[in-house]
């Protein structure tokens, strides 16, 4: 097993926490932080827009990490939303076995 983090944001902590409980229950990932207070300025349509926005990191595996991508795409609100999946190269031995035994393995 080896573990992946899905990096993503979204407009309110609401949002976030409805997706991350359905990614538990559904056993797509094992945990998700959500971080309030983050300010994001970007160019979206030639304008430069700033948001308020809150982080949200899942704790997934590699088996899953594109099934969590599309489970978030389907739930976001943004047309575009920043979605990224990110190795990990190591961690403590037991959390990382929490991970793989708290996700579902992938439908074959």
């Amino acid at each position: 097993m080896q573990p992946r983090l899905v990096y993503t944001t979204f407009p309110s902590r609401e949002a976030a926490e409805n997706v991350a409980r359905a990614l538990v229950a559904e056993r797509l990932v094992a945990c998700a932080n959500i971080l309030p207070g983050m300010v994001s300025i970007y160019r979206w349509e030639g304008q430069v827009e700033r948001a308020d926005e809150v982080v949200m990191i899942l704790k997934t595996t590699t088996a899953r990490a594109s099934d969590v991508v599309e489970a978030v795409r389907a739930r976001h609100p943004y047309e575009v939303p920043a979605i990224l999946v990110l190795p990990v190269e190591g961690g403590l031995a037991a959390y990382l076995g929490w991970i793989g035994a708290e996700v579902a393995d992938a439908p074959a």
